[in-house]
């Protein structure tokens, strides 16, 4: 019933173009600032591997994270310097703007739980919990934006092409 109220009524698309507003402005404006002042993921990376996430006994919870910061985030420290501001720039974009929503949430969730897992809380645990939300609304969290558009064309453009390689199988 409640999935039902989110992804199909009108009043609930209305509160989640609020959520996706406040969302979207929130992961702009962080990324905005990263590509205008400067950004470099190292310290926070090092940071992350230096002082891991522990349990209640006091050993590392995510081992393989850690691993994977170590071993291949931080000796390409570039390739991440470019990918965290551009991607909470672009993921702002498509929130602010209601253009493919559901697939901008989901890498806001993705990088939610990347910060995360690295132990950083900050306002994580609210960014996620809204982010389900919105994912879980799909498209009718960008009924009033951009998806109103885009959304049937893409699902047109997708059919039609669908249509055209089985016609020639």
């Amino acid at each position: 019933m409640f999935n039902h109220f989110l992804r199909e009524n009108k009043i609930s698309a209305a509160i989640l173009t609020i959520i996706r507003l406040y969302l979207g402005y929130a992961w702009f404006t962080a990324g905005f600032h990263k590509i205008t002042g400067g950004f470099d993921a190292s310290g926070f990376l090092k940071g992350a591997i230096a002082k891991p996430v522990t349990g209640p006994d006091g050993n590392m919870v995510y081992g393989w994270y850690v691993n994977f910061l170590e071993s291949f985030a931080l000796p390409n420290i570039d390739v991440f310097n470019f990918i965290v501001p551009w991607g909470e720039t672009l993921i702002g974009l498509g929130l602010m703007l209601g253009c493919l929503t559901t697939a901008a949430m989901f890498f806001g969730l993705v990088m939610n739980f990347s910060f995360f897992l690295a132990g950083t809380v900050s306002h994580n645990p609210t960014d996620i919990f809204l982010g389900f939300i919105i994912l879980t609304a799909g498209y009718n969290a960008g009924r009033y934006g951009l998806d109103r558009w885009v959304v049937p064309f893409i699902r047109k453009t997708t059919k039609t092409y669908t249509d055209k390689n089985k016609a020639s199988a």
